[in-house]
């Protein structure tokens, strides 16, 4: 009898102790279907932190077109998440924007607020090197910003603004509006946030800068910075642009194609169009910073509350099946949708 309590007792304690690995996450199992799996959490290492989720983000750019099945197959191995499962098209586990609470790893670290680049996941396991440590006075409700953020830092040390430059930034969705944010406070620079939806006016007022409607946008930039997602808005980025001015392109179509007029005064003004990415730090700033250093740097200037105003809605991470699918089906007032956990 006395065996068989031992028994019955370890077997308690394994169950315990695999139900405190498992894990929930979020794949997209097929073009605009989603679903919650159930995960089986590997063994943490020496150097590795459990991470408990707190929050999520969803970028309604690329996590749009991995949902909906539209990411070209050429760019399958290029368009990996860091911690990505599965494979392009799907099913698979796709996400960069998580926070959470180190519940395991070395000491300094236990209980503080971390950023990842990992999925939709409410437990997983990292290298600690790949847990960044959330600054003093940065609340993990507006962390989600992070990936986001480092995108747009990148983008304007590609786009390389001075204090004297005119910068006019087209599509006011989250990288947009952060582009336009960090212009202002990091250079200095005037800036004048471009969108078709009137209600993103308080949004950039918020944020420090200038707003104006497509068709009433001032002309004349020398610095154009393109991050709308729309073809249409890299057309108006041309009509825009001062002589010898720079365009630099931020969004990214998946499979859709891109026609210019580039027969018209492209040739005559001078006008220089740059992609910009955020898989390697932008040339002007790789002798200074490698991609933690970058990611410290967005880290840093998440202290301001008027980023709050990027959350434009919340909701709980069983519900993310829809919620996703309701944000990649088409236009939407969203800018950085935040998952609780």
């Amino acid at each position: 009898m006395a065996e068989d309590a031992e028994v019955q007792s370890a077997e308690a304690q394994s169950a315990e102790r695999r139900g405190a690995e498992a894990a929930r996450a979020f794949w997209t199992v097929a073009p605009g279907a989603g679903e919650i799996r159930r995960e089986t959490l590997r063994e943490p290492g020496a150097g590795d932190v459990v991470v408990r989720a707190l929050y999520s983000g969803i970028s309604r750019g690329t996590e749009a077109l991995v949902f909906s099945g539209r990411v070209p197959p050429t760019e399958y191995h290029r368009m990996r998440a860091p911690f990505q499962a599965g494979e392009l098209p799907g099913p698979v586990k796709y996400g960069y924007a998580s926070v959470g609470t180190v519940e395991q790893g070395p000491g300094e670290m236990i209980g503080r607020g971390i950023f990842a680049l990992f999925p939709h996941q409410t437990r997983y396991v990292v290298p600690a090197a790949d847990a960044h440590l959330l600054p003093a006075g940065v609340p993990p409700s507006r962390a989600v910003l992070a990936a986001n953020l480092e995108t747009a830092v990148n983008g304007v040390w590609d786009a390389e603004p001075q204090r004297t430059d005119r910068v006019t930034v087209i599509g006011a969705g989250a990288v947009g509006c952060l582009v336009a944010y960090v212009a202002a406070r990091t250079v200095g620079c005037d800036v004048e946030l471009v969108d078709t939806n009137p209600a993103r006016e308080p949004i950039a007022r918020a944020l420090g800068v200038r707003f104006a409607l497509s068709g009433e946008a001032a002309s004349g930039a020398t610095i154009v910075i393109h991050a709308s997602g729309s073809p249409a808005g890299l057309e108006r980025a041309l009509e825009l642009a001062a002589f010898e001015a720079l365009i630099l392109e931020m969004s990214w179509y998946g499979c859709q194609r891109v026609a210019l007029p580039l027969g018209e005064a492209f040739h005559a003004q001078r006008l220089t169009i740059k992609s910009s990415q955020v898989g390697h730090v932008a040339r002007p700033q790789r002798a200074r910073y490698d991609r933690r250093g970058r990611m410290q740097v967005a880290l840093s200037l998440l202290d301001d509350a008027a980023l709050d105003v990027l959350i434009t809605g919340e909701s709980a991470f069983d519900e993310l099946p829809g919620v996703m699918a309701r944000l990649a089906g088409g236009p939407a007032d969203s800018i950085c949708h935040r998952i609780r956990y």
